[in-house]
């Protein structure tokens, strides 16, 4: 069997799927040449992280597909039901990178909250000459703890994101489109443990009016998840952050709402116009920014090959 990693897979993935005795193919192949290769090859299992689109032209033109495979939770840039309605088993590893994800969120909102993403521009240029006036125009920073985080969206990377904000201090709420109650469970270095109930509300107005901190954790969506009329809801001074989809945040209500004073600051992974963010977005200086990092830690990645690896070697022995 041949699998072709097309965007990579982690060293562990490669070491479990060789040890399997299935043949791995480490290539990158460019998106118009990909189906000749998968063909020439016969190519079992194509896995893919966000670059390489797997559309139908792709999966008609390459019958040899068993598996198609996501490295990460969001699949929008496969066919998913059409790969399936052909037979073809499509697979992604949906909690390996929440860790991680999660972790990025709070990075930003740290970063937001003690002014450390302006800091980090301007001391370079005027620390040596304008240290005290520096000092004294980032004195306006907020502790986490204590705060009201909201949280919209309740999957793998909501529930970390809200198991990190409980280990802060902070009062944690969701947002649902539907009624959950899940049990969250903080595991500590000593052994001990601790369990939260926690219930999701579908009242969006609400949720929005008393935030602090505000994460969006959805899968894409088909418009603006929050919009203006969603911003003028949110209390002032509000942090928010999209470590989710481009598209869920109207970016253009997002800077009238920093300008008004609406939003304190907001942080960026993804954005409406991958790879080339609008420009007034990338010079604001009240957005802490990066070029969709959220999963791309060496943690992530090494669970991401290890769980791709062991669905197609479960897939294999069946």
């Amino acid at each position: 069997m041949k699998i072709l990693a097309n965007d990579g897979i982690s060293q562990a993935g490669k070491n479990a799927l060789k040890e399997a005795g299935l043949q791995l193919l480490e290539h990158k192949v460019a998106q118009e040449q990909l189906a000749p290769f998968i063909n020439e090859h016969q190519v079992d299992v194509l896995l893919v992280r966000s670059a390489t689109q797997v559309r139908k032209e792709l999966i008609d033109a390459c019958p040899s597909l068993k598996i198609i495979g996501r490295g990460g939770i969001g699949m929008d840039n496969i066919d998913v039901e059409y790969a399936r309605a052909k037979g073809i088993l499509v697979i992604n590893t949906p909690t390996a990178s929440s860790r991680s994800v999660a972790e990025i969120v709070f990075a930003h909102f740290f970063s937001l909250a003690r002014f450390l993403h302006e800091s980090n521009r301007t001391m370079p240029l005027e620390g040596e000459l304008k240290f005290s006036e520096l000092k004294k125009s980032y004195s306006k920073a907020v502790e986490l703890q204590g705060k009201n985080l909201g949280i919209i969206g309740f999957g793998s990377i909501g529930k970390e994101v809200a198991k990190m904000g409980i280990a802060l201090g902070m009062n944690i709420e969701i947002f649902t489109r539907t009624p959950r109650t899940e049990t969250l469970t903080l595991n500590f270095m000593d052994g001990q443990a601790v369990h939260f109930e926690i219930s999701t509300t579908q009242d969006l107005q609400a949720f929005l009016s008393n935030k602090d901190f505000i994460s969006l954790h959805t899968p894409k969506s088909e418009g603006y998840i929050i919009d203006h009329n969603q911003f003028e809801q949110m209390k002032d001074g509000v942090f928010i952050a999209n470590t989710a989809r481009g598209g869920v945040i109207n970016e253009v209500a997002l800077l009238d709402a920093i300008e008004s004073g609406k939003v304190a600051g907001a942080a960026l992974d993804v954005f409406e116009n991958e790879p080339r963010p609008e420009l007034a977005l990338l010079m604001h200086p009240q957005l802490s920014l990066s070029p969709h990092l959220g999963g791309n830690t060496i943690d992530a990645q090494e669970k991401i090959g290890t769980e791709l690896a062991a669905q197609i070697i479960q897939f294999f022995k069946n």
